[in-house]
């Protein structure tokens, strides 16, 4: 079931012929296309289900982590949400063609400034299956032609949702070329992929910061990079500490093997020993390992809380472990973020606006939440439908990649004979 196409050079050509046809596709034409995919979805979930438990069963999956597993591993839920997402997709506006600006300059030319798609888009990303559709979706409503690049351990899930999206498009009369998948190959793959000038317009690696740092000493095409998030939730000292418990507890315990999970809690030091000892045991009886700075460890009511150096403090642990702190201010608070942060997501459970509002101000991250968990980022969640990955840069996008961050800009303007003096 599984169609890979293995040339990186093959496929990026490939998918930038079909990204001309693709490009000029009237809306519902794109729309009927991921119409059949949430129904083929349904339609073939046992089939994708047998080949991402062979994936689980490979040896390639048996040294994972836990939380790489949950990440890896689908079921009927898992599906029917990408089915959903996809089904949400369709329901947006599509973002080709929109008009940002329209007006007349002083020669009298007619000016339109334009959303147009961005061509051959190409994703780079780890474990998790539903990436594969939630990206073609995107990609193919908003115009752009895409290459897939998965891990090798998800290749079958990858290979039977690829397929399945191949079929959709086709069956509409759209270029099937404009979705490819590479079969996972070594980092020489990814150099060839991030190097091909003239065939991809965009490169979007979801993972680590190796990941990230692999791709910035060999990449020439433009990159947005969805990387890291080394999350936080600060509870300061007017803060409702019964919320602060729900908050905390979500953003770390609800998925903890995904980019907006919190990493660190830092606690005001005047709530420290009033909160501490009930959430940091609720977090140890949900299995999570705690270390943190001396402050927290004498606040936590004999939660054991092992010792945090300098690296904890900037670990993305994606699994069941968390760095605490206790700090003196609002101040302390907004600096530790800023300085370990990854500029992902952020909260604060605060019940003073000024502190809210000033922690949202100072803070830089892509979102930034008031008594709220972290988990909220996501192109779902935000009404995207779904999201190519979360983007901790500021150009050209920031937070959730939708469907408008994959597109760009182009001026048209029309006259009548004017020529410049």
């Amino acid at each position: 079931m599984a169609t890979a196409t293995t040339g990186v050079a093959e496929a990026c050509a490939a998918a930038k012929r079909a990204a001309r046809g693709l490009a000029t596709a009237e809306g519902g034409t794109k729309d009927a296309a991921l119409e059949r995919l949430a129904e083929l979805l349904g339609e073939r979930t046992r089939e994708i289900l047998e080949a991402n438990a062979a994936d689980l069963a490979d040896e390639r999956a048996a040294g994972l982590t836990e939380a790489l597993r949950d990440r890896l591993a689908l079921d009927e839920a898992r599906v029917q949400a990408m089915a959903a997402g996809v089904r949400e997709i369709v329901s947006l506006p599509d973002p080709v063609g929109e008009v940002i600006e329209a007006r007349t300059l002083a020669s009298g030319l007619r000016m339109e400034k334009l959303r147009v798609p961005l061509g051959v888009v190409a994703v780079i990303y780890e474990a998790r299956p539903n990436v594969t559709v939630d990206c073609a979706a995107l990609c193919l409503k908003s115009g752009n032609a895409i290459v897939l690049r998965g891990s090798s351990y998800a290749e079958r899930s990858n290979g039977a949702l690829a397929a399945l999206v191949r079929e959709a498009v086709a069956e509409v009369g759209l270029p099937e070329d404009a979705v490819q998948l590479l079969a996972g190959g070594d980092r020489s793959q990814l150099a060839e992929l991030a190097s091909a000038e003239g065939l991809v317009d965009l490169v979007i690696p979801r993972g680590g910061e190796g990941l990230k740092h692999a791709l910035k000493e060999v990449a020439t095409v433009p990159v947005i990079y969805a990387a890291s998030g080394n999350c936080h939730v600060y509870v300061h000292e007017d803060a409702d500490l019964e919320m602060a418990r729900r908050v905390a507890y979500n953003a770390k315990v609800q998925r903890p093997g995904v980019c907006n999970a919190a990493e660190t809690l830092l606690v005001h030091s005047s709530v420290a020993e009033a909160l501490l000892p009930v959430l940091l045991g609720d977090l140890a009886d949900a299995g999570v390992e705690l270390v943190g700075d001396e402050r927290a460890g004498a606040a936590g009511g004999g939660v054991e809380v092992g010792p945090a150096g300098e690296e904890d403090w900037r670990t993305e642990y994606l699994g069941m472990k968390m760095a605490v702190g206790v700090v003196e201010s609002l101040d302390e608070a907004i600096e530790h973020v800023n300085r370990y942060g990854s500029g992902h997501s952020e909260a604060i459970v605060a019940g003073s606006e000024e502190a809210a509002g000033r922690f949202t101000d100072e803070v830089d991250a892509a979102a930034v939440y008031v008594n709220a968990s972290t988990r909220f980022t996501d192109g779902y969640e935000f009404g995207m439908g779904a999201e190519i990955g979360n983007s901790t840069q500021k150009l050209h996008a920031r937070g959730p990649i939708g469907l408008r961050e994959l597109t760009t800009i182009k001026y048209v303007v029309r006259g009548t004979g004017q020529v410049r003096e």
